[in-house]
C-alpha cells in the first residue's frame, strides 16, 4: 500500500482542536501557522498574524526568555521543554477565551524545533496553567498562613513562646553586630491564681487577653514584640533601647494596666489587677546571650514580685530573690 500525501486540511483541524496554543514559526521567526485556540484568548485571527514576525505581534516578548528559547531552537535546534519564567507566568497577552478586559492567563510555554524538506522550523506550544497556578498560590497562602498561626499564641493573639525566642536570638544578633542598644521587660500578673480561684478560668482568660493586648498596644515601635511568655507572663522585646528608656516603657505599661482599675480577687494583695515587671538591657560584657539576659529579666521580676508586687525593678536595682510568689 502506497503512503498518502499528509492531508494539510485535516492536520489544520486537528491541531486546532488541540487545547492549548499552537504557533509555528519559520527559519525567520515569521509565524506559519496559528491555531484556532489562540484566536479568542488573543483577539488576533490566523490571517492577521500568518507571515509576520513574532515579535512583532507580540513587541513583550522582545528581550524575554521566549524569545531566547526560539532563537536556540532556530539556530541551533535546542529544544526548550519548559521555558523558565522568571517570575513572569504571563508571557504571551492572552487573556480567558472571549475576555478581553480581564486578566492575563497564567502559561506554560514549550519550544521545540523540526526540520521539513531541509528548512528549520520551530513550534511553540502555550498552555493554560491558570487553575493549577491558582492552586500553588492557595496552598502557598496556606502554609504561610499555617507559620503565622506558629508564631501567635492561641489565646490573646500576640507572638507566643516560639516567636520570642526566634526575635530575641535575631534582636541580640543585630545588637552585637551593630553595637546598638536591646532592652527585656518580663512581666507577671499579680496573684493570678486568686484571680482564677475566684473569677473562675474564663473570666481568667479575658483577663489574659485584655492585658496581653493592652501591652501589645502599648508597643507602637515596627521592631518591638509583645509576647506571651508562658501562663500569666508576658514579655516585651525593645531594639534599640536603652536600659533607662525600658525602665520608663515599663513604669508606663505598669501603670496603664493599673489605672484600667481591673476588678481583682479579695484574696489578693492589690484592689485591681496589677503587673510585676523586670527589666534588663544588653550588655556586651555580662548580658550578652539569650539565656544571661532572660534570666537577668528574670531575677528583677522575682524581686518585683518579692518588693511588694505592683513595681518595677530593673537588673542591678536588688538582690536576685530566693523565690517567686
Amino acid at each position: 500500500m502506497q503512503p498518502q500525501e499528509p492531508n494539510i486540511g485535516l492536520l489544520s483541524r486537528v491541531l486546532n482542536l488541540i487545547d492549548c496554543g499552537v504557533i509555528v514559526l519559520d527559519a525567520q521567526a515569521c509565524i506559519v501557522h496559528w491555531s484556532g485556540w489562540l484566536v479568542p484568548r488573543s483577539g488576533r485571527g490566523a490571517a492577521r498574524v500568518t507571515g509576520h514576525p513574532l515579535i512583532e505581534v507580540f513587541p513583550a516578548l522582545r528581550g524575554s526568555r521566549v524569545e531566547a528559547a526560539v532563537q536556540a531552537a532556530l539556530t541551533d535546534g535546542m529544544a526548550t521543554g519548559h521555558v523558565p519564567d522568571a517570575g513572569n507566568r504571563t508571557p504571551f497577552p492572552l487573556r480567558p477565551a472571549g475576555s478581553f478586559d480581564g486578566d492575563l492567563i497564567d502559561q506554560a510555554v514549550a519550544v521545540t524545533p523540526f526540520d521539513d524538506a531541509g528548512e528549520r522550523f520551530c513550534l511553540i506550544e502555550i498552555r493554560d496553567v491558570s487553575d493549577s497556578a491558582d492552586r500553588e498560590r492557595r496552598l502557598l497562602e496556606h502554609a504561610e498562613a499555617m507559620r503565622a498561626r506558629s508564631f501567635i499564641d492561641g489565646l490573646t493573639g500576640i507572638a507566643n513562646r516560639r516567636h520570642f525566642d526566634v526575635a530575641l536570638t535575631r534582636e541580640l544578633r543585630r545588637a552585637q553586630r551593630a553595637g546598638s542598644n536591646l532592652a527585656l521587660l518580663l512581666f507577671d500578673i499579680d496573684t493570678f491564681k486568686a484571680y482564677n480561684d475566684h473569677f473562675g478560668h474564663q473570666e481568667g482568660d479575658a483577663c489574659l487577653v485584655k492585658v496581653a493586648q493592652e501591652i501589645a498596644g502599648i508597643l507602637k515601635r515596627p521592631g518591638d514584640m509583645a509576647a506571651r511568655y508562658g501562663g500569666e507572663e508576658f514579655a516585651a522585646i525593645l531594639p534599640d533601647t536603652s536600659a533607662e528608656q525600658a525602665r520608663a516603657m515599663a513604669e508606663r505599661i505598669r501603670a496603664h494596666i493599673e489605672g484600667l482599675k481591673l476588678p481583682q480577687a479579695p484574696a489578693a494583695h492589690h484592689g485591681h489587677v496589677t503587673l510585676s515587671v523586670g527589666v534588663a538591657a544588653f550588655d556586651r560584657a555580662r548580658l550578652n546571650d539569650e539565656a544571661a539576659l532572660i534570666e537577668a529579666a528574670d531575677q528583677a521580676l522575682y524581686a518585683a514580685k518579692d518588693g511588694g508586687r505592683n513595681r518595677v525593678v530593673a537588673d542591678g536595682d536588688a538582690a536576685p530573690a530566693a523565690a517567686r510568689v
